[in-house]
């Protein structure tokens, strides 16, 4: 091997659904395009496998018999060992219903058959960029208000704060990104990694979720509105549009 070379970990990829041919498609485009990949036909096998062998993203079939993708995934973000672990969802069901089900369930990308292999490879590819992104280990204290990473723990004065998986991540974004205006779709792209089955009124919704939940001593006046432009996190409440 020339000492140039440098042999980089690949990132392992579990395939969760119950048609094997489907399986099969994706084991042959994820291995082409420098994956590892597991697979597995049914929920109870897929936990299994997230147990014992720590893949680094679930391609996640919303659609099983017996226990169905979505049940599996809030399975998962009710573990602290997997509340982390990255799932796209995998569906035919393609109602704007579903979507939101699923993401706001943690599910961290949505894709709806038939797709292209090549888009596929874009969205893990995409998901897999961001969650390096947003590695932190650091806590960060704003006010009364303490972000741990390393526990996933959000509190107020003391009190732990209940955040659903998509404000935690929309809320780990404005601590990292203070004082600075995104737009809404800044923030689509860094909070869902510009999934293209959303539009800006997630953003708005995810918004308001975010600011009820931080709604103690005055915290949720740091998540500020700019008229016309989007959103901003601030210290300077004078500044509150």
């Amino acid at each position: 091997m020339d000492h140039q070379d440098v042999i980089l970990p690949k990132h392992t990829i579990l395939v969760v659904d119950d048609e094997q041919a489907i399986r099969d498609m994706l084991d042959i485009s994820l291995a082409a395009a420098g994956y590892n990949v597991l697979q597995a036909e049914n929920a109870s096998i897929a936990h299994a496998l997230i147990v014992d062998r720590n893949p680094d993203l679930v391609l996640l079939d919303w659609m099983m018999p017996g226990t169905s993708g979505l049940e599996l995934l809030r399975r998962l973000k009710r573990d602290e060992i997997t509340e982390t672990l990255p799932v796209i969802m995998l569906t035919a069901k393609a109602e704007e219903t579903h979507k939101i089900s699923g993401l706001d369930s943690g599910a961290d990308d949505y894709i709806a058959k038939p797709f292209s292999p090549r888009e596929l490879i874009s969205r893990v590819k995409a998901v897999l960029r961001r969650i390096g992104r947003e590695e932190l280990r650091e806590p960060i204290v704003v006010g009364e208000l303490l972000f741990d990473p390393l526990g996933h723990r959000v509190s107020i004065s003391g009190v732990s704060v209940n955040l659903g998986p998509t404000e935690y991540r929309l809320l780990q974004f404005f601590l990292t990104h203070q004082e600075r205006v995104y737009s809404r779709d800044q923030i689509l792209d860094y909070v869902w990694g510009g999934n293209a089955y959303l539009d800006e009124r997630t953003v708005d919704v995810h918004i308001r979720r975010l600011r009820k939940a931080i709604s103690v001593a005055g915290h949720q006046n740091y998540v500020q509105t700019v008229r016309g432009a989007g959103y901003r996190f601030s210290i300077q409440l004078n500044n509150v549009s």
